[in-house]
């Protein structure tokens, strides 16, 4: 009785997400499909990137090299927030910008760590006003991630896309590293799980009260955001991508989607980066809360690890009830795969990989109560 319960139960829940939320596994938000046919930028769009940076030294030139070579119709100016650098990250950006002839437009400002907010948020905070300061206000604010770079003609499109649909922000899911044995492993779980989370339809329908975006590349209309009340609405959260897009869908369209043409330079090569990449923001995805802990835990449990141990352990019919879970399990995975060139019979994997995931978020609560929560480049930034 047990055995069939806990059967049935996984399969209803499989077929409500393979069904009924907002077709997240399908893939089908990409910015190649943002901008409409024939949408142009406006005539002398003004566009200002703003580049919080901390220690990146290492990447900061490439990304910074793809955006001066933007083949923008535009003008396209870059503000970097060196956040306390000791590895020289503004020096390296000044050089690539003479390099590149674009010393006029690059400012870099150096950003400090303020009290209540987290050091990404201050950092995007202080290039956010120093851009209203200098006068005319830009028709979008580029927020981007140091360690981004776009193909040439991304930010055209970004843009076109962004005015013809008129959304006040319009954030991309960049393509992440899938090279290593750990990246190949967790990669794209890691997208998978996030569009369940934040199904990308649900986040781009006005009616759906889902809101979500992407960190490493969220272009805002800066008026919107003033209106909104500006950053310091959101000055504490570690998961700052999220918490924007829920404070822009208030006022007015969002989109998120998935893109090939923005990649993440930043390589996570063993097991233990993975791991540091997601406990430092798992338990704030769960508001802090023991109970709402529990139930992740039994909820993987139910959702990924019952369906294939019931399917070769359990007697019928519960074997063919959590069988059939198991493989709509592994289809709907299978897009994610095969959007990162991985095998699709990897799929079958998935279970184990959702068992980790499971520990990371157990070790990112562990940490918290240790004062070591929101760990980033040295600071602990958890409340």
């Amino acid at each position: 009785m047990i055995a069939i319960t806990l059967a049935g139960a996984g399969l209803v829940i499989w077929l409500y997400l393979l069904l009924g939320n907002g077709g997240f596994w399908r893939l089908t938000e990409h910015d190649r499909r943002f901008a409409p046919t024939g949408a142009l930028v406006p005539q002398g769009a003004r566009v200002v990137a703003v580049i919080p940076a901390r220690d990146e030294a290492d990447v900061v030139a490439i990304g910074l090299r793809s955006l001066f070579r933007q083949e923008f119709s535009g003008r396209l100016e870059i503000v970097l927030v060196d956040d306390e650098s000791s590895d020289g990250t503004a020096e390296v950006a000044c050089a690539c910008a003479r390099e590149e002839g674009a010393e006029d437009r690059l400012t870099v400002l150096q950003g400090r760590p303020e009290q209540g907010w987290t050091g990404k948020l201050a950092a995007m905070d202080r290039g956010f006003a120093h851009v209203l300061s200098c006068g005319v206000s830009p028709d979008f604010v580029l927020f981007c991630d140091a360690d981004i770079a776009f193909a040439p003609g991304l930010v055209e499109r970004l843009v076109a896309g962004a005015a013809a649909r008129r959304t006040v922000l319009s954030s991309l899911m960049v393509k992440l590293r899938c090279e290593s044995l750990a990246e190949r492993w967790f990669v794209p779980a890691f997208v998978f799980f996030f569009q369940m989370l934040y199904p990308f339809p649900r986040v781009n329908d006005p009616k759906s009260p889902v809101a979500g975006a992407a960190g490493g590349v969220m272009l805002v209309r800066p008026a919107a955001l003033e209106e909104a009340g500006g950053l310091q609405q959101i000055r504490g959260a570690l998961i700052d991508d999220c918490a924007l897009g829920k404070l822009m869908k208030k006022q007015g369209l969002i989109w998120l989607g998935l893109t090939d043409d923005a990649w993440s330079l930043r390589p996570y090569p063993h097991w233990r980066d993975i791991e540091q990449m997601v406990t430092r923001s798992a338990y704030a995805q769960l508001g802090y809360s023991p109970w709402r802990l529990a139930g992740a835990v039994l909820g993987m449990g139910l959702v990924y690890l019952a369906p294939p141990i019931l399917a070769f352990a359990a007697p019928e019919p519960a074997a063919y009830v959590a069988l059939v879970a198991y493989l709509l399990m592994a289809q709907s995975y299978m897009p994610s795969l095969r959007f990162y060139g991985r095998n699709r019979l990897g799929a079958f994997a998935l279970p184990a990989v959702a068992a980790c995931y499971t520990w990371f978020t157990l070790l990112s609560a562990w940490r918290h109560t240790r004062g070591r929560g929101g760990a980033w480049k040295g600071r602990y930034q958890a409340p």
